[in-house]
């Protein structure tokens, strides 16, 4: 599919984005090995997602969709975490990594072999950071040359552990904390930088016996799971990419309704806040232990900045949309320690370089980042998302601010994570 955007001088309205897609995995997986049933509100419609609740009907936990007064409610019956079934087939994560990843640490520890396996893009993820603490644990996992997908994995009972991945990763925090849901003794993980804590808080909601201090976290196995009603936040790496459409046209007051502000989230407002965006927080309320607001962004002057570090690891989502961004600010942006997005659904610092050449836009690579300069045009161009959801939405949103149409090939790559994105992007821009 091809896209056409037009340029906009203003974004303005309310909108809402879809339901996060973090949370939703975690809630589909946790809440089906959960006793009784739970009833999650806002789940997301994004294909990733999908891919998790079918994967979940594959090991025998049923689910339906219903509507609550207008709004969709997706009914899951748990059947604790002993009830999951053998799957006749092979589970088809297709291109969401946290479903392969997350749910290995949970078919870890059943007493029977699964094989499951992703897209063509998702066949070409490394899978080795997540087979070895399992294997420190007592899993044997079979894997195309030991680390990719399509995985086999061999349940058997699990022993507990200390972990320190080497690279800061929820999605390894999450395999190994759903492991050690399962394993005899108390399982910890020891971040080297924190990282988003979704899977602690939805663990905690459900009964599990956790704990959190500073960068460790601990679990110890055994304790069940309770179904209960929930709600998800609405994407905050969704919102991004109408914060940047706004900060970046002529005129713009948009409100985004009901976005998670969890504060291991909410790294992206504190950036743009810092090279002057204009963003206030209207109202903040608590859902299952996460916070939830309203926002309201108005066009801004944006400076120059440098993400690295800790902030990389916590804004490694949101730096396709945030390097357009940069190109359109007075001192340009510098992205750094960002080596992780190589092996995303593409290689997001090859991807958004190409795209960025095309526009006319400078950009010097580097093997962990890139170098934008600031005070660029956006020129006209044939893009393409490169089957990647979030380059082809941080291209619409560069369209926004070019100097005539862009066409997005591919464009429906979007639908991975927010399947609404280009009606919503028409409707707010003028």
């Amino acid at each position: 599919m091809t896209e056409s955007v037009s340029p906009a001088r203003s974004v303005s309205g309310a909108i809402s984005v879809p339901g996060d897609k973090s949370i939703s995995h975690r809630y589909a997986m946790l809440t089906s090995i959960a006793e009784g049933e739970s009833r999650i509100l806002n789940y997301s419609t994004g294909e990733d997602c999908r891919s998790t609740l079918a994967c979940m009907s594959q090991l025998g936990i049923a689910h339906e969709f219903a509507d609550k007064d207008g709004r969709r409610e997706l009914i899951v019956h748990g059947k604790g975490t002993h009830g999951l079934q053998a799957s006749k087939n092979a589970l088809d994560a297709g291109n969401s990594g946290s479903t392969i990843r997350m749910l290995s640490g949970i078919l870890a520890a059943q007493p029977f072999t699964t094989t499951i396996f992703g897209d063509e893009s998702l066949s070409r993820r490394p899978m080795r950071r997540i087979m070895a603490p399992l294997a420190e644990m007592g899993a044997h996992i079979e894997a195309t040359n030991d680390q990719y997908a399509p995985l086999t994995i061999h349940g058997r009972a699990l022993t507990a552990i200390t972990y320190e991945p080497p690279v800061a990763s929820a999605q390894v925090k999450s395999c190994v904390l759903l492991a050690g849901l399962y394993a005899n003794g108390e399982t910890a993980v020891i971040e080297p930088v924190r990282t988003r804590d979704h899977t602690e808080i939805a663990l905690r909601e459900l009964g599990a016996d956790i704990s959190t201090e500073r960068r460790t976290v601990r679990i110890r196995g055994g304790a069940p799971l309770h179904g209960k009603p929930l709600i998800v936040p609405g994407d905050i790496s969704s919102a991004a990419f109408f914060l940047v459409a706004a900060l970046l046209a002529k005129e713009a007051n948009l409100v985004i309704a009901n976005v998670g502000l969890n504060p291991t989230r909410t790294a992206l407002l504190d950036f743009l806040k810092s090279v002057g965006a204009s963003i206030k927080i209207l109202s903040v309320e608590s859902a299952n232990g996460e916070l939830i607001g309203n926002l309201q962004v108005r066009n801004s002057r944006i400076r120059g900045g440098t993400i690295s570090g800790a902030l990389t690891a916590a804004l490694i989502d949101e730096i396709p949309v945030l390097s357009v961004l940069g190109a359109a600010s007075q001192d340009g942006f510098v992205v750094k320690d960002a080596a992780e997005l190589r092996v995303k659904e593409t290689d997001r610092i090859a991807t958004v370089a190409e795209n960025m050449k095309r526009m006319g836009i400078q950009v010097e690579v580097k093997q962990d980042g890139l170098e934008i300069p600031g005070k660029q045009t956006f020129h006209a161009a044939e893009l393409d998302s490169f089957g990647d959801h979030r380059i082809a939405m941080a291209f619409a949103v560069a369209a926004l601010a070019s100097d005539g149409p862009c066409l997005i090939h591919n464009a429906e790559a979007a639908s991975v994570s927010y399947p609404e994105f280009y009606r919503t992007l028409r409707e707010i821009a003028q």
